[in-house]
């Protein structure tokens, strides 16, 4: 559980609305149902618009990686690769085939499936950063969800406050209803400037740092499995690889 991220939004949300009581007003004057229907959907059927239906939802997916993120383990990566470097200097490259059937992550599998068989190592990393750059792209256009989201919820929410003063200008007649009505108007910006900078733009930070660990263990992957082939001492792989810790 990412108790940073609970404390950062929590802080935020105190900020806020403590700002407003001690301005004097109140927290009653920023509910405003109608303001949030019109930036959430507008900003949802914006993002829709935009991107097919599966990046879509698995963008929506990816959120819970800001309260529990995504478990990528380095340090095991490093263990497991030092330990095939090892075993193939003692007993050659095909004895990692046994590893093969107790492997789980297929861009592992298919790596050490063409280490076994013997590719030439620039070809093994040719074909691996293939997929690295597919997957990378792939992440990226759904955190991309998030990012849109913040880019039109404040155009959105400018959009609300201007339908809300066109409802204020048809009431100037009655001059009790002006002054209600324009801040009702304008509780839609609060709205979309608020909902972009606290929570869509902040999502897609942390979203696209975890994407960038995921691609860089990928990476260190591919640059154990290069050294294996190429027949580096284990040590070195080793020192090689730490450099992706972090």
């Amino acid at each position: 559980m990412d108790k940073l991220s609970f404390a950062g939004l929590m802080l935020g949300l105190v900020a806020i609305i403590g700002g407003q009581i001690l301005e004097g007003g109140h927290v009653s004057s920023l509910v405003q149902p109608t303001a949030l229907l019109i930036v959430l959907g507008g900003t949802m059927g914006a993002v829709l618009l935009q991107c097919p239906f599966h990046v879509f939802k698995r963008g929506m997916q990816m959120a819970k990686w800001v309260w529990v993120p995504p478990v990528i383990e380095q340090k095991r990566t490093i263990d497991q690769i030092l330990q095939w470097s090892q075993l193939s200097r003692r007993e050659g490259l095909l004895v990692l085939e046994n590893y093969l059937p107790g492997i789980k992550d297929d861009f592992t599998r298919k790596g050490l499936q063409l280490l076994v068989d013997g590719a030439e190592p620039e070809r093994i990393r040719e074909l691996l950063e293939v997929d690295v750059d597919t997957y990378e792209d792939e992440w990226r256009q759904s955190a991309k969800v998030w990012e849109s989201a913040g880019g039109y919820s404040p155009t959105i929410g400018i959009l609300g406050a201007v339908m809300g003063l066109i409802h204020v200008m048809e009431n100037l007649s009655d001059p009790t209803k002006l002054g209600p009505g324009i801040a009702v108007a304008f509780v839609a910006t609060i709205y979309g400037v608020g909902l972009a900078n606290l929570i869509y733009l902040p999502i897609a930070g942390k979203l696209k740092y975890y994407i960038s660990r995921m691609v860089a263990a990928r990476e260190m992957m591919i640059d154990g499995l290069v050294g294996i082939a190429v027949g580096d001492n284990p040590r070195i792989i080793e020192s090689r690889l730490k450099g992706y810790l972090r």
